[in-house]
């Protein structure tokens, strides 16, 4: 655990050195991730099933992690461009939505898709940030209760629809000589304030919506060790999650450990998910 002592709400004040590294306890885990053991199950039941995933690059990463799977069984991945298309059963369908640095645009251009259409081709539907959306002056707040109004409203329109919620994706913290002397030179060390951001998010999304509504914690696995173990730094006392550097090669896109990982767990989630009203559309 990283101990950046001395960072206030505003970030950019000095941060001073200290670093140790240690796993929370899961009993202060935010949430425990979903246990990958009945991957090529889920996949089966995917076959019958129409998913619909807004995202951008580390969702990217989730479906080339999805197209390694080692099952001949997995869904069919086909990139959405319009929003009267036609999704057969079996399809994983998806879309590149809004832009990167403007997370507002990702839910107006989700939320477009699905009532221009999609909505009425498909089982269930999720979406994510992407954890450049978030910076150390993020208003989380603000930006939760956007997606909440976003997210409330579809469900009121489209209640066929089963939406599954998402937690931001995380960053690795900047470690070793090179964090110790942006901290003594009072510039920012890369992860530490925006990861903080993405967790004041991710612990509202949470609270409105764990054991209410489906939630998918990528963070949660994004931040869990092999072993079980979290990845944690500590901002005056209190622990934040980073992600594990094992899953990533640049400190924010998954690697080939890490798409293998979270594409696994979303199978599964995604076929635990009970039937919904949308089973039943009609279509090929």
């Amino acid at each position: 655990m990283q101990d950046i002592r001395g960072f206030p709400a505003r970030l950019g004040a000095l941060l001073l050195p200290g670093a140790l590294w240690m796993g929370l306890p899961q009993s202060a885990a935010a949430s425990a991730p979903v246990k990958p053991d009945t991957t090529a199950a889920g996949l089966e039941r995917l076959a019958h099933r129409r998913v619909f995933f807004g995202h951008q690059s580390v969702g990217g990463n989730i479906l080339d992690g999805v197209r390694g799977l080692p099952d001949a069984k997995a869904p069919a991945i086909v990139e959405v461009k319009d929003a009267n298309a036609t999704i057969p059963q079996g399809t994983l369908a998806h879309a590149f939505v809004g832009q990167n640095e403007r997370p507002e645009t990702k839910l107006a251009h989700f939320e477009q898709l699905l009532d221009g259409g999609v909505a009425k081709q498909v089982d269930v539907a999720l979406m994510k940030f992407c954890y450049i959306d978030f910076t150390s002056s993020t208003d989380a707040k603000s930006l939760f209760e956007k997606y909440r109004a976003t997210l409330a409203g579809l469900k009121s329109r489209h209640p066929g629809v089963t939406f599954v919620h998402v937690t931001a994706p995380l960053t690795t913290v900047q470690r070793g000589a090179k964090a110790w002397f942006n901290e003594l030179r009072g510039r920012p060390v890369f992860g530490v304030g925006e990861n903080v951001s993405r967790e004041a998010f991710n612990a509202l999304m949470r609270q409105t919506y764990g054991g209410k509504e489906p939630l998918f914690d990528l963070a949660a696995l994004e931040s869990t060790q092999a072993d079980g173990t979290r990845e944690t730094y500590e901002v005056n006392g209190r622990a934040y999650p980073a992600m594990v550097p094992a899953w990533s090669d640049d400190g924010g896109h998954l690697n080939a450990q890490g798409q293998a990982r979270v594409a696994s767990a979303l199978v599964t989630f995604l076929a635990a998910l009970p039937e919904s009203p949308a089973s039943a559309k009609a279509g090929p």
